[in-house]
């Protein structure tokens, strides 16, 4: 009697792929808040070579909102990269928290969305670096600004207008009214 086995065989491995993936999403789904003292130190790895650390977190950088705008990797002397500090923007980046039930088990490991050499492209993180970043998120602080004050004033004069189109409206609406009463 034939038995088809590759059937049997399919489904299992179809269904540790489907675990697998709930696993991934699993660990890539926000956390909702991190601790920055713990993030220093973090390992650093690139999606290439996930087993093999390139470096580690030197500093953690925020924007004038707080939010994190990049991170300071802290390539030591691994790779070939030379002991160089470089910026790595946060869309370039995730964090996986292991251990976080516990404060004093907290562990993070960072994952480079790019591989070795595309690190040696991003911005080293040099006295010159930070006061052009600075100078930019400033300018950029400024536009924003004067486009909102622009917004807001365009706003109130539109408002402005349709209020006196309105009143103008119900006076006029009020002199047809009272010509029919009389």
């Amino acid at each position: 009697m034939f038995r088809d086995t590759s059937r049997p065989t399919a489904l299992a491995g179809a269904l540790l792929a489907a675990g697998l993936t709930w696993a991934a999403a699993a660990q890539a789904a926000p956390q909702g808040l991190y601790s920055a003292d713990e993030l220093l130190d973090a390992d650093v790895y690139t999606q290439a070579d996930p087993e093999r650390s390139i470096g580690e977190v030197e500093d953690v950088l925020l924007d004038d909102d707080m939010r994190l705008r990049a991170l300071v990797i802290d390539s030591g002397s691994l790779l070939d990269l030379g002991e160089k500090q470089y910026v790595v923007e946060a869309d370039q980046f995730k964090v996986e928290t292991r251990h976080g039930e516990r404060l004093e088990d907290i562990e993070y490991r960072v994952t480079l969305n790019l591989d070795a050499a595309s690190l040696r492209d991003q911005p080293e993180y040099t006295d010159g670096w930070w006061n052009q970043a600075r100078q930019r998120m400033r300018d950029a602080w400024a536009d924003t600004r004067e486009g909102a004050a622009s917004a807001w004033e365009t706003t109130q004069e539109g408002a402005s207008t349709a209020l006196d189109r309105i009143g103008q409206a119900l006076q006029s609406a009020g002199e047809s009214a009272q010509k029919a009463a009389e």
